[in-house]
């Protein structure tokens, strides 16, 4: 009614009831406030507590491990190897998950696993391999440990406040939050991690690359780092693609794919191939398994046997080759089909300052150059406050040289004891400090030789402070000292690059390979629309074809695994497929419904099949009006391998019949009237589109339409000769002797 306000619509809000805690009672509230309220921070929890990597390179289960290990002194050269059960059980202080959860962090940063291009724990005992699922690694009881010299690098003045300490979960101790790597950890070893919504994915590129892209970006914010750092280097070598612009994707915006391939040569002696280095991403067992099952399935014939012979020395994988097989070739087949290649996807996702961040390597190095210069201030200030306090101290000393005799005066005739500092601070003129100092001096250290000694220290002491107090001040000078370390890290730890190259030049011939098995077959389509692949072996065997009730075969064909299929549905669709998709079968099966096997549309069924190796000859299409149109094959070759044309023919009038012809031939037409007409396929032209409506060969009488059309053999020439027509269209004869035109039928 006019004037009358609507009542809105109340919004229905999804409720649930909730026990709040300390209220003793239940009450409703919003599924979305509750999950706010509790699945946020487990969320966040996980996202800045457990799964991504921080800028120094570690996630906060190995940072924590690796601290507990130098708190016990397992980086001192002279300190033995560690039952690895201690290091969980003292790692448990800062990290409340179970032994277990913390031993497989242990185990993935040992030297033994293999899975870290610079291990950071040394280790003694069997701690599996990353490249195998099967190999276990031993428990922690018969495992021992120590860190690696190139720890020094991550806890490197970690005591000198380069970094923030925050409680650990229960509050009795202090742990780091950050380790001061005097190098870019972050991107020397691989890490990854799943997160809630996110995750992280870092490749490892090769330590000497790293530094030298760090330190040339510190001197040209511009720097080409392609010319630098030549790509990911993995612990496990392999042949790396090399993909320039795909390379600096992932250098600018920290996503992309890398392709790896196996390592392999041949043992000519003993026909067999060798695989000795494999991707990162895949193991062997997996490998092996994929192999198997190719085998098995008839698409690699030329493997008689594989075995693991991985040993002491090293991965290695044997595939006996049988007589006569090309090794290159099948290594080629093998890293198209199996994960002797595969990829690594790049997910540069990074903690920074607690908020997780996608970056590329040009920002994640400049993160880190602004992490260490900070380390290296914080470092400074420290050393300057102490040597200030030194010299402070030293100052005292000085004061007192000048009269020895008196300070000991001061001290002996004073009554109390509380009462000797501020004597000496009175009778110097010093602070309390200074005063304290003094007064803490070992009688047998008060004489000249002594404070001389400790007053040489002065000069120097005011040289290193002035020093300090311009480092402080400017920042070039922060850039050469992180320069300089990098060149200390190299120098000590850098090792030759494990990942090699492989180009586009290796790869062109590669695409163009087919690997599908050939051999004869016999192809078979029934009339309801079901298709058989069987071999001229078993067909000789049995060849009574099994078939549903009313069923019968319409089409046969001598063919090979090679032969290229398009079948034609009755809706003017064309569906492409192969010989070698469909599997091989016997007689006694139904064999496979192809609208099923191919996806047809609802409602849409089989009408002919047409078999090819080189798209060459014609489809002949034939309408109940009369008309027929010439395409040619080539119509329906399409360079991708789309599986489905539209438009595959004209759907203005219906389809009595398809031919196809390789050149061209005689042809036989009948009407409902009963007239028959035959005229040879060149008599009409090639038309260029698939879905013409072609021409009119055949003139029908009123009410009358096309009912078939097939090829002429060559014993029925001289019989159907009277029916032939110079020219088209035509009207034909009348053709009442030939009996029932359903009787006209052809392979």
């Amino acid at each position: 009614m006019p004037g009358k306000k609507k009542t809105p619509k109340k919004e229905k809000v999804l409720k649930h009831e909730a026990y709040i805690e300390g209220s003793g009672s239940v009450v409703s509230e919003k599924i979305a406030d509750t999950l706010k309220k509790n699945y946020m921070p487990y969320a966040m929890s996980v996202i800045i507590s457990r799964a991504l990597p921080e800028i120094d390179g570690f996630k906060p289960s190995h940072r924590k491990l690796l601290y507990m290990m130098y708190k016990r002194g397992l980086l001192s050269p002279d300190k033995e190897r560690s039952k690895s059960a201690n290091v969980v059980g003292e790692t448990m202080k800062l990290n409340p998950h179970g032994d277990q959860a913390i031993y497989e962090t242990l185990v993935r940063m040992t030297r033994g696993n293999e899975a870290l291009l610079h291990p950071f724990i040394d280790s003694k005992g069997n701690f599996g391999k990353q490249y195998s699922s099967k190999m276990h690694f031993a428990a922690p009881r018969y495992t021992e440990v120590k860190l690696e010299k190139i720890c020094n690098e991550l806890f490197r003045d970690i005591d000198k406040e380069t970094v923030d300490f925050v409680p650990n979960y229960d509050n009795t101790m202090q742990e780091p939050t950050l380790l001061p790597a005097t190098f870019p950890t972050v991107l020397v070893n691989s890490n990854t991690g799943i997160a809630v919504s996110m995750a992280s994915n870092v490749c490892p590129f090769n330590l000497e690359e790293v530094c030298e892209t760090t330190i040339a970006l510190m001197k040209n914010p511009e720097h080409d780092i392609l010319s630098t750092l030549k790509g990911p280097d993995f612990p496990g070598g392999g042949m790396m693609f090399y993909d320039e612009a795909e390379l600096n994707k992932i250098y600018e915006t920290g996503r992309g794919s890398i392709k790896v391939r196996s390592k392999y040569s041949y043992d000519k002696a003993s026909n067999c191939l060798e695989i000795t280095e494999i991707p990162y991403t895949t193991t062997i067992e997996a490998i092996i398994d994929k192999i198997i099952e190719l085998v098995k399935a008839g698409k690699i014939r030329e493997v008689s046997y594989i075995r693991d012979e991985t040993d002491i020395d090293g991965l290695k994988i044997a595939i006996d080759l049988k007589r006569g097989t090309d090794p290159d070739k099948l290594m080629q087949k093998l890293y198209r089909l199996t994960p002797l290649q595969d990829s690594y996807p790049c997910n540069f996702n990074i903690l920074i300052a607690g908020t997780p961040k996608v970056m590329g390597v040009r920002e994640i190095l400049n993160e880190w150059t602004a992490f260490r210069e900070m380390c290296i201030e914080r470092r400074t200030f420290y050393d300057l406050t102490k040597k200030k306090e030194k010299l402070h101290l030293l100052e005292a000393l000085s004061k007192i040289l000048l009269d020895i005799d008196k300070a000991i005066k001061i001290i002996r005739e004073t009554e109390n004891e509380a009462d000797v500092v501020p004597n000496l601070m009175i009778g110097f003129g010093i602070d309390e400090t200074q005063a304290e100092f003094v007064a803490e001096i070992k009688l047998r250290n008060i004489n000249k030789q002594y404070i001389l000694r400790r007053i040489e220290e002065v000069d120097q002491l005011r040289k290193d402070i002035a020093e300090m107090e311009e480092i402080l001040r400017d920042k070039k000078k922060i850039r050469k000292i992180i320069v300089s370390e990098l060149r200390d890290v190299i120098k000590n730890y850098a090792k030759p690059r494990k990942t090699m190259f492989y180009y586009q030049s290796d790869t062109e011939d590669e695409e163009n390979i087919d690997d599908t098995p050939d051999y004869p077959v016999n192809i078979f389509v029934s009339d309801s629309g079901y298709f058989k692949k069987i071999t001229p072996q078993s067909l000789r065997m049995s060849n009574e074809q099994k078939l549903k009730e009313g069923d019968f075969i319409k089409q046969t064909f001598e063919a090979t695994n090679k032969t290229e299929l398009i079948f034609f549905s009755d809706k003017a669709q064309a569906y492409k497929s192969k010989a070698s998709a469909f599997d091989d079968t016997k007689a006694s099966v139904m064999g496979d419904y192809v609208p099923a096997k191919l996806g047809f549309d609802e409602g849409e069924n089989l009408r002919t099949l047409i078999t090819t190796t080189d798209y060459s000859g014609y489809v002949v299409f034939f309408y109940e009006n009369g008309k027929a149109a010439k395409v040619p094959l080539k119509s329906y070759e399409t360079k991708t391998n789309r599986r489905k044309l539209a438009n595959a023919y004209s759907d203005k009038s219906p389809l009595v019949d398809v031919l196809f012809v390789g050149d061209d031939c005689d042809v036989i037409l009948r009407s409902s009237s009963g007239h028959a007409l035959v005229f040879n396929t060149g008599m009409i032209l090639p038309k260029a589109t698939r879905d013409s409506q072609g021409v009119q060969v055949m003139t029908l009488r009123k009410k009358a339409v096309l009912e078939s059309a097939s090829v002429i053999v060559e014993t029925e020439t001289e019989q159907l000769e009277k029916y032939r027509s110079k020219s088209v269209p035509a009207a034909g004869k009348p053709a009442k002797e030939l009996g029932d035109s359903n009787q006209l039928t052809f392979d």
